[in-house]
């Protein structure tokens, strides 16, 4: 099965990309981050670089993939819990705007979406 990942590199994504590709399942792993594409690379993903508010490229690269499901894991979380609140304004808008837009790119190639 084809999977895109949006969130890849989160503490789930993470996990979850290394779970799928030892299930033998073609996995692209997204990530807005450049240095972390190597990581990607290296847990057998294909890594890719996008940042999930820039609509078109999102709709492009993930119906380039053309994936059966798209994996909804992206959150803008600090590593230290303590804060948390400092980044809620910043989460917020990757779940309202991030969403819309993988949502939207996943049903341009008629993938299943799982959040």
């Amino acid at each position: 099965m084809r999977i895109f990942v949006a969130g890849a590199t989160g503490v789930i994504g993470r996990r979850l990309v290394a779970l799928l590709v030892a299930d033998r399942h073609d996995v692209a792993a997204m990530t807005r981050t450049e240095s972390k594409l190597e990581e990607l690379e290296l847990m057998g993903a294909t890594p890719i670089l996008c940042d999930v508010f820039d609509r078109d490229r999102v709709v492009r690269v993930v119906t380039a993939y053309e994936p059966d499901i798209v994996i909804h894991q992206l959150t803008a979380l600090p590593d230290n819990r303590t804060q948390i609140p400092d980044y809620s304004s910043a989460n917020n808008r990757i779940r309202r705007e991030g969403t819309t837009n993988l949502v939207d790119a996943a049903q341009t190639c008629d993938a299943r979406v799982i959040a």
